[in-house]
C-alpha cells in the first residue's frame, strides 16, 4: 500500500461561473471550462483555424534566404530528441519534395559535441562545404557556432523555440516565436512546429512561382508535427492541439511516414486508434533513446524511410536500444530514490539535485522526471560530461520556471554556470564537478527566494466525479470512456481528464513486478470495473477506498472494456463499516 505520509491531496479544478458551451455535453463542457475553453470555436481543430503561416516572425525573411540557396548544398542540424528528429525528418522532406537538389543533415552525438550548433558541428559541417546551415529545434543559444559557421562563409538559418537569452546569434535569420518583440499567436510551437511554419511559407512561395501543389507539402507532414509536439510536452494550447488533431487524423486514416506506422506497430499500438498518449508514451521513449544511449540518426532514418520493411527494422533498432535504456534508467532511479528517502521528506531542498558519478549522461533528464514524481518539486539530476565538468538536466513543477531560476543563479552566481539554456518546465546545463555542492545551494536558495509560494504537495487535480446520471446519459462508462479518449487531444496544459471516487474494492492482486490489478464497484453504482495501479502493489487494502483514477479504454483481443488507471488509491473503511 502507498505510504500514507506521502498521499498526495486531492484537489477540485476550478471551473467558471458558467460553462454551457454551446450545447456541447455537460460532463464535456465541464471539462472544457476547467480547461480554459469558452466557446465551441475553440475545439474546432481544422486547420483554417491556425495562426497564419505569414504571421510568424521573421518568416518572409527565412523564405528568401531559402530560396537564395536552393542551388546549394544546404545542411540540416537538429537535436538529439524527439522534436529534434521529427524537425529534421519534415524539413528534409520537403525541400526533397520542393526540388531542392542538395540537402543533408547532421545531428549532434551529445556525447562528441554536445548540444546544439557547436564550433565543433559546425566544422564538421563545413567539410561538406554547405552554402547554408538550418537550425532545427536548437540555435538561438548557438552564439559560439553561429559566429564560427560565419567565419567559414556559410550563411545561418536559425529556426528554434527555445527561450532566448539578452544576446542572440548573429545568424543570417532567427525564426522563433520566443523573441521578445514576438507578436506570434502561439508562443507555444515545438521545434518541430517552427519547421512546419517555415516549410509551409516556403511551399507557398514556390506555388507563387509556378510548382504546381507546393503549398500542401509540409501539411502531408502533420503527423511528424504531431509526434513531436506531444513528446517535447510543449503546452497545447489551440494552436498546438490543431497541429497534433490534424496529425492523428492522418494517423488514423493511414497517410503517416513508414516509421510511425513501425513504431507504432512495435509498440502493440494499433495506428487507427492512434491518441495524442501513443505518441507520448509509445512512440516517442523508442526514438527518445537513440539520442540518450547512441546517435539519434537510426531515429532520423526511421523517419526518413518510405520503405515498410527498412522501417520496421530501424523500429525493431529503437526499440531495443529502449529496452536497454529501461535497465539503465532502473538501476539510476533506484540510486536516486535512495539518496532523496536518506534525507527525508522534511529535509528535501526547495530544488532537490542529484548525482552519482557513474550515471549516463543520457538518462539523467529521466532520473529528474522520476525523482520529481516521488518528491513534487524541482529537480537538477547530473551526470559526468567530461573531465571536470557535470552535465545536469532539470525538470520542473507547474508555477516554478526552470530557465529563470538557472538564469537568477548564473546572474547571482557569475561562472558558477559554465552554460544553460532550455523552457520553463525543462532546462539543461554544465556545471564544474568541484562546485556542484555550492550549485546545490544556490538553485535552492533561488527557487525559494523567487517561488515563496510554490506549491509541493504534489497535489491531484481531478475532474470531480463520474456522476451516475453520466454514465446513464451515454449508455454506459464504456462509451463515457471511448468519448473522453476521443475528446482531446490531451497533453501538457489541457491534460487527461482525471476523476476521483469511493469504490468498494471486491478483487486485487499484484501483477508484474509491483502493479495492482483489481475489480470495483461504486459506492454509488452497480457497474463492476476492472482498474490497475502502476507501481502501487503492496499491502492489501480491504474493504472502501478512495481513488484518482483516469478512465481508459481496454483492448483485450478484438473486445473493448472501460478500465480504471489508478493515479493513487486510499484505503477509507472496511465495507459495511
Amino acid at each position: 500500500m502507498a505510504d500514507a505520509t506521502r498521499m498526495r491531496p486531492i484537489t477540485r479544478r476550478e471551473l467558471p461561473e458558467s460553462f454551457d458551451i454551446d450545447g456541447i455535453d455537460p460532463l464535456f463542457a465541464r471539462l472544457y471550462a476547467s480547461r480554459g475553453v469558452t466557446s465551441a470555436a475553440q475545439l474546432d481543430y481544422g486547420l483554417a483555424g491556425l495562426a497564419p503561416v505569414g504571421s510568424l516572425d521573421n518568416i518572409a525573411a527565412a523564405v528568401e534566404l531559402l530560396l537564395a540557396h536552393r542551388g546549394d548544398r544546404i545542411i540540416v542540424i537538429g537535436d538529439f530528441d524527439v522534436d529534434g528528429a521529427t524537425s529534421t525528418a519534415l524539413m528534409l522532406r520537403c525541400l526533397d519534395a520542393f526540388g531542392f537538389p542538395d540537402v543533408d543533415y547532421l545531428v549532434p552525438n551529445r556525447f562528441e559535441f554536445g548540444y546544439g550548433l557547436s564550433p565543433e558541428i559546425v566544422r564538421v559541417a563545413a567539410e561538406m562545404s554547405p552554402g547554408l546551415i538550418v537550425t532545427v529545434d536548437n540555435g538561438i543559444s548557438s552564439l559560439d557556432g553561429v559566429r564560427e559557421a560565419r567565419s567559414f562563409g556559410i550563411d545561418v538559418l536559425v529556426t528554434d523555440h527555445h527561450l532566448p537569452a539578452e544576446e542572440l546569434p548573429e545568424a543570417n535569420v532567427i525564426v522563433n516565436p520566443n523573441l521578445a518583440d514576438s507578436r506570434f499567436a502561439s508562443r507555444n510551437l515545438a521545434g518541430v512546429g517552427v519547421a512546419f511554419y517555415v516549410m509551409a511559407a516556403l511551399g507557398r512561395a514556390l506555388e507563387q512561382e509556378g510548382l504546381a501543389g507546393a503549398s500542401k507539402v509540409a501539411a502531408r507532414y502533420l503527423d511528424l508535427v504531431a509526434l513531436g509536439t506531444v513528446a517535447d510536452v510543449v503546452p497545447l494550447d489551440h494552436n498546438n492541439r490543431i497541429l497534433v488533431q490534424q496529425g492523428l487524423d492522418r494517423i488514423r486514416a493511414g497517410h503517416t511516414v513508414a516509421g510511425i506506422e513501425a513504431l507504432l506497430t512495435q509498440a502493440g499500438r494499433v495506428a487507427s486508434r492512434t491518441v495524442s498518449t501513443d505518441l507520448g508514451f509509445a512512440v516517442g521513449p523508442r526514438i527518445n533513446a537513440a539520442g540518450r544511449l547512441e546517435d539519434m540518426a537510426v531515429g532520423i532514418e526511421c523517419l526518413l524511410t518510405d520503405d515498410p520493411a527498412t522501417a520496421g527494422r530501424h523500429a525493431a533498432t529503437l526499440d531495443q536500444i529502449n529496452k536497454d535504456r529501461r535497465d539503465i534508467e532502473a538501476d539510476m532511479r533506484e540510486q536516486a530514490f535512495a539518496y532523496v528517502d536518506s534525507l527525508g521528506a522534511r529535509r528535501w531542498p526547495a530544488c532537490v539535485c542529484v548525482f552519482e558519478p557513474s550515471w549516463h549522461q543520457g538518462v539523467v533528464g529521466l532520473i529528474a522526471a522520476r525523482v520529481r514524481e516521488k518528491c513534487h518539486r524541482p529537480v537538477i539530476a547530473f551526470a559526468r560530461e567530461s573531465d571536470g565538468l557535470l552535465k545536469g538536466s532539470a525538470r520542473s513543477i507547474g508555477g516554478v520556471h526552470a530557465r529563470d531560476v538557472l538564469e537568477a543563479v548564473s546572474g547571482t552566481h557569475p561562472g558558477l554556470i559554465v552554460r544553460f539554456g532550455g523552457h520553463a518546465m525543462a532546462a539543461g546545463l554544465t556545471i564544474a564537478e568541484e562546485r556542484y555542492g555550492e550549485f546545490c545551494d544556490a538553485v535552492a536558495g533561488q527557487v525559494e527566494r523567487l517561488y515563496p509560494d510554490a506549491d509541493f504537495s504534489g497535489a491531484i487535480a481531478v475532474d470531480g466525479v463520474i456522476a451516475g446520471t453520466d454514465i446513464a446519459r451515454w449508455g454506459g462508462l464504456l462509451p463515457v470512456a471511448r468519448a473522453l479518449r476521443d475528446a482531446g487531444p490531451w497533453g501538457s496544459g489541457f491534460p487527461e481528464p482525471t476523476w476521483s471516487g469511493d469504490f468498494e474494492l471486491l478483487e486485487q492482486r499484484t501483477v508484474g513486478e509491483n502493479h495492482l490489478k483489481m475489480r470495483l464497484r461504486p459506492v454509488e453504482g452497480e457497474t463492476v470495473v476492472d482498474a490497475i495501479a502502476f507501481n502501487q502493489a503492496g499491502p492489501a487494502f480491504r474493504g472502501i477506498v478512495q481513488l484518482a483514477y483516469r478512465l481508459d479504454v481496454n483492448e483485450w483481443r478484438g473486445r473493448e472494456s472501460p478500465q480504471l488507471i489508478v493515479e493513487q488509491i486510499a484505503a477509507l473503511h472496511a465495507a459495511g463499516a
